[in-house]
């Protein structure tokens, strides 16, 4: 019986370390749909699922968000 672990969020400073993305370009991207979008997690928090981060890792070049 395979179990899959829940996808955690990672925070902004995590995803640009990760990444190596500016701040700006990181945004930049999520504008142009070439980047996953945050989720909204609190009034004033927001993450990425670690999931949808290694997804645009894996093939940064040709990445495209699915709305």
């Amino acid at each position: 019986m395979a179990s899959h672990a829940p996808d955690r969020f990672l925070r902004l400073n995590t995803v640009l370390d990760r990444t190596g993305l500016s701040r700006a370009t990181l945004y930049r991207k999520i504008q142009a749909g070439t980047f996953p979008r945050q989720v909204k997690l609190a009034e004033r928090c927001c993450g990425w699922r670690e999931s949808a981060v290694e997804e645009w890792l894996r093939n940064p070049m040709f990445y495209e968000v699915n709305d």
